[in-house]
């Protein structure tokens, strides 16, 4: 029996639609500007460049509905609608044909981002690790398993702060498809069961501040809301 100096933490994971089961997280994948309107409002040329990719700790998940604190060290903290895919098939080099058979369902999720930080490493050269991987900077809305998700290439994607809405898109627009970037991700990574991909964010992304309401969806697949609360 293996003996530990301290108890481990415990899983992270995601709630699944209609059932007590959870979703173990592994990782988070985050797909960079993936849309092109996005692209050009952070003033990066939209083409199809290989799409680049940063990471989120598990422990990062907040749960649907969740009150999120406003985090620290940060005066311009933003919110980012995304669909987010779920792994449950691991391997590598896997064919862009190939990827739906690794895939276990998808939700959606808000790409929280302190994009003061992010900006400043970004224009050094530096990583985005203190942008977008900082405590509570993943919510997700309840995993949708693959045989109940309508589709994956074509959905209304919004987000809305205190009603109004910010973003509006389809994924449809994504510059790299789910099929595609999966694909290429698992050229330089082994994939493996609960792994999450967070497939990017359309245009229109922007402030929040203590006390705002946001939420959002993918059409068809899942609603996501949650609280910013006081600075931590």
């Amino acid at each position: 029996m293996t003996s530990y100096v301290f108890a481990p933490p415990q899983q992270s994971s995601v709630a699944i639609r209609g059932t007590q089961e959870r979703f173990p997280v592994r990782r988070i994948f985050c797909v960079g500007r993936n849309y092109e309107a996005h692209a050009r409002e952070m003033g990066k040329d939209p083409e199809r460049d290989p799409p680049f990719f940063f990471t989120k700790p598990a422990d990062a998940v907040v749960e649907n509905g969740a009150m999120v604190p406003y985090p620290p060290e940060t005066e311009n903290f933003h919110c980012e609608i995304e669909l987010v895919v779920a792994i449950g098939k691991g391997g590598k080099n896997i064919a862009e044909a190939d990827v739906p058979n690794h895939i276990w369902g998808a939700t959606v999720g808000i790409d929280l981002t302190r994009r003061d930080l992010q900006l400043a490493a970004r224009d050094k050269g530096r990583p985005w690790d203190w942008g977008k991987a900082f405590d509570h900077s993943a919510p997700l809305a309840p995993m949708v398993p693959m045989a109940e998700v309508q589709s994956l290439t074509k959905a209304r994607i919004w987000l809305a702060v205190n009603g109004e809405v910010k973003q509006d898109a389809d994924i449809a627009d994504l510059i790299w498809s789910v099929n595609e970037h999966i694909s290429i991700l698992s050229k330089s990574m082994t994939l493996a069961p609960g792994d999450l991909v967070m497939t990017g964010t359309p245009a229109g992304v922007g402030a929040i501040v203590p006390g705002d309401r946001v939420t959002g969806a993918v059409d068809g697949l899942a609603d996501i809301a949650i609280t910013v609360g006081e600075r931590t």
